[in-house]
């Protein structure tokens, strides 16, 4: 298709200067680019360059989801509150779910997730294990109602995804299509010109026990990693913690009341009875959901994962300030001897080693060193309760961590039967028996997966696209406009790209050379050819490359053959 555009006639209304309030590149570098513009908090309206790159990532998705057979349709952003009331997700979602009612009083809500919509829509058309397993798909807007909103698109209320949820009849079937999903992520990944990873995850609100999250790396991601260079990465939130812990008592030991007047903190607490912080114990206190008190004891010198604790003791909540009077104990003082009656007990399985420890004694400035796991106290459960941290050993390998930060653009999720039983969306097997569907899901951040992409690649002077992104292909910039000389050199070379299917811009305002090279490379053309009139006297065209900054000459004569045919080994590289 013939694309040519003019830049007096784009509307792209760039800025000189970075808005005060984006705090990333990709929310600073597509409101200066003329890509979009702030609606609301973390609500934006897309203008023709942004509403292009969102085109090109959701063609490219779509390709890949079409190549292993899912089907796309499109669902409703508002979706009836009886649905979620039937999966269970209506009073535990949380204030992230925007919830309405209709002129009737009737509930709804604006979809964060499609989960309970797509499974009322199968589960009275899908009867049997003939028709599975089965795969659909949508783009669509979804809103989640983020308390702080912030670094424009990675973190908005109202964004772009592609999701999908697939129906099986076997854990196999699922096992399949969830690697054939992973596998078109990663494909998608590269076609965006992304440096990611594939990391094992924590699967939240949406479920499930099996998930992997595709990270693209960047600084100003918000997820921490951990990596090995043997090609395990996990989020630091459901990484296993494999800590070397060098224990100190390697005997019974007394135990011993110490006076530790206004010593609140582990650092504090180190610090007055001269041990590494390694060689005492952190408590923290929880209620569970029928309102008990727990104990979380772990190493001193690590900090809790409350996603780990929360799946040892479901719906934990860990205790506020104002909370500690009703339980009758001291913050800063906790400690598992002389805990409560009835209080849970559960602690890092790190501090199995430790045959002694140091920990608070449950009075204002008093710990207790020698307190014995068996003789002083009782732990309920051990488990990994610790955040995986650099250093700490590979879960595959054993060699030390490393770590990242990353911008979570995809995820894949095994569900299960957890909406199809709470919703009753069954199948019949070959012996007429009913069955909960097995269901999958896998999601894309269409608009966020943009912002990776620039998080990734830009400069100090703009964005600097991969061609398969780019809102448009090849930038034609005529030092000269209204003249007899460059400017029909430059509009014959456009004109040439168009016709042979590059998608093309020519910068045909009165404005200086300056100005159009800032701009050019402020929107990020990912290929410029540059007409000025000394150029076109000698015979030739510059062609600058975006990426490598490279600047080359090309015989006017030559110029849309050279250009075309860059273009054509730039897709392939992203095909």
């Amino acid at each position: 298709m013939s694309v040519l555009l003019k830049m007096t006639e784009l509307y792209a209304p760039t800025l000189k200067e970075d808005p005060v309030d984006a705090e990333v590149a990709s929310h600073r570098l597509m409101l200066r680019a003329g890509m979009m513009r702030r609606a609301a908090a973390g609500i934006y309206t897309f203008l023709p360059l942004g509403w292009r790159s969102v085109h090109k990532v959701e063609r490219i998705v779509r390709e890949e989801m079409d190549r292993i057979g899912s089907q796309e349709v499109l669902m409703p952003i508002v979706q009836p509150a009886e649905l979620w009331q039937q999966s269970g997700r209506w009073d535990v979602y949380g204030p992230e779910l925007a919830r309405l009612k209709d002129r009737q009083g009737r509930e709804f809500c604006l979809g964060p997730t499609h989960e309970e919509i797509i499974t009322a829509t199968v589960r009275d058309e899908l009867r049997s294990y003939r028709q599975l397993p089965v795969s659909l798909y949508q783009v669509n807007m979804k809103f989640r109602d983020e308390i702080r909103p912030r670094f424009g698109l990675l973190r908005g209320r109202e964004f772009i995804m592609k999701d999908a949820y697939s129906f099986h009849a076997t854990q196999e079937s699922l096992q399949e299509h969830y690697e054939a999903m992973a596998t078109a992520y990663g494909r998608i990944c590269d076609r965006l010109g992304l440096a990611w990873r594939p990391v094992e995850a924590d699967s939240g609100q949406i479920g499930g026990k099996v998930t992997t999250e595709f990270m693209a790396l960047a600084e100003s991601g918000e997820a921490a990693l951990v990596y090995c260079d043997c090609g395990w990465a996990a989020n630091v939130e459901a990484a296993e913690a494999v800590t070397a812990y060098s224990p100190k008592a390697q005997s019974a030991q007394p135990l011993e009341r110490v006076e530790t007047p206004e010593v609140k903190t582990i650092a504090e607490l180190a610090a007055f009875l001269g041990v590494d912080a390694m060689h005492t114990v952190k408590t923290m206190a929880g209620r569970t959901a029928s309102g008990g008190l727990v104990f979380l004891c772990i190493p001193g010198h690590r900090e809790l994962n409350e996603l780990k604790a929360a799946r040892v003791v479901p719906e934990l909540e860990l205790l506020a300030d104002e909370d500690f009077a009703a339980f009758a104990i001291h913050r800063g003082f906790l400690g598992p001897v002389g805990a409560p009656d009835a209080t849970l007990i559960i602690a890092d399985r790190t501090l199995k080693a430790e045959l002694a420890w140091t920990v608070g004694a449950n009075e204002p400035d008093a710990h207790l060193t020698g307190a014995m796991p068996g003789r002083d106290f009782a732990i309920d459960g051990w488990a990994d309760l610790v955040t995986a941290e650099p250093g700490d050993a590979c879960p595959a390998c054993g060699e030390p961590l490393l770590a990242a930060r990353g911008i979570e653009v995809s995820q894949v999720f095994q569900l299960g039967t957890k909406y199809s039983e709470a919703m009753d969306a069954t199948f019949m097997d070959e012996a007429g028996a009913e069955h909960p569907f097995i269901m999958g899901c896998y999601g894309v951040g269409i608009t966020r997966s943009l912002a990776a992409v620039i998080e990734q690649h830009h400069d100090e002077y703009g964005i600097a696209w991969p061609i398969s992104v780019a809102p448009l292909e090849v930038a034609v910039v005529p030092l000269q406009t209204g003249d007899d000389v460059v400017e029909p050199v430059a509009a014959r070379i456009a004109q040439a790209l168009a016709d042979a299917g590059v998608e093309t811009i020519i910068d045909d305002r009165s404005e200086r050379a300056g100005v159009k090279f800032a701009d050019a490379d402020l929107i990020g053309w990912p290929l410029q050819v540059v007409v000025g009139k000394r150029g076109v006297a000698d015979g030739i065209v510059e062609l600058k490359d975006r990426t490598t900054g490279e600047r080359s000459t090309i015989p006017v004569e030559h110029a849309a053959a050279a250009v075309i045919d860059l273009v054509k080994r730039a897709r392939a590289a992203f095909a």
